[in-house]
């Protein structure tokens, strides 16, 4: 049952991490569903360390495979150029804000933002803005052409991830379409900028809780993060695939039902 339990927590958060639905929403209300703990914010963060693994692996063509000119100019632009600095500034609201929420309101993000009702909120909430993104004309900035008070603002929104039912992926796509992002770019960007954040996220939750993270099995804890990595890769191939034709409408239909279900059984 140990492991049975952290491979679920593993695919719940692959998949829901990329697509746009919130995975700490659907750690905390699938896992009550099947009548199993909370995972809380301590083993959330430590098993999102293999959503980052994914991301290096998914896009390693593009920041390490150096055989042609065109990946070659990408490699060189990440490491020197804007697009590595657009991804430094967009990383720094959410860890002004995120570390604000984790010195000062400890308590209040546990007990409130993870309440069932905050989170069916909040789902509906971010269900009209991605209606609003998705209804949005065709953008012309892509990675090539965007400034960084482009970068600055998907940042900025990406902050708003810490409470749960937001769904970092869904809040920054949103805002990138909104803001007159070409929609292929507007994703790859939102995975680029989750790189930092998700990690620097699994570091501080990691060091906070050392001593619970301390009583968790090492197996499990492996298992759960070996399916959280091959989980993840498909969920970040789905939704590339998958978005620039077809948009949100699927997810937004989803994060209202998923909304009403847990109104429903409150």
């Amino acid at each position: 049952m140990e492991y049975l339990k952290f491979i679920l927590y593993g695919l719940i958060q692959g998949i829901t991490e990329f697509i746009p639905v919130s995975s700490t929403a659907h750690l905390k209300v699938i896992s009550l569903f099947f009548g199993i703990d909370d995972p809380g914010t301590s083993l959330s963060a430590f098993i999102q360390v293999g959503s980052v693994l994914a991301l290096f692996c998914y896009f390693r063509n593009d920041i390490l495979n150096l055989r042609s000119q065109y990946k070659k100019k990408f490699f060189q632009k990440f490491l020197h150029g804007s697009l590595f600095k657009s991804i430094l500034i967009g990383t720094i609201p959410i860890i002004l804000f995120g570390g604000t929420i984790k010195l000062f309101l400890p308590h209040f993000f546990d007990k409130f933002l993870r309440s069932n009702l905050s989170i069916a909120i909040v789902s509906l909430i971010m269900a009209f803005f991605m209606y609003i993104a998705d209804s949005s004309n065709k953008g012309s900035i892509n990675l090539k052409n965007h400034n960084y008070s482009d970068s600055f603002l998907i940042g900025l929104s990406q902050a708003f991830a810490i409470f749960p039912g937001v769904s970092r992926s869904g809040v920054t796509i949103s805002t990138a379409l909104v803001s007159g992002w070409q929609r292929e770019d507007a994703v790859k960007f939102s995975f680029l900028l989750g790189i930092p954040a998700i990690s620097i996220a699994s570091i501080v939750e990691f060091i906070s809780s050392f001593n619970k993270f301390l009583s968790f099995s090492f197996f499990p804890l492996v298992v759960g993060l070996a399916t959280t990595f091959v989980s993840s890769l498909f969920a970040i191939d789905f939704l590339l695939k998958y978005f620039s034709s077809n948009g949100f409408k699927l997810f937004i239909i989803y994060r209202v039902v998923f909304a009403l279900v847990i109104l429903l059984n409150l």
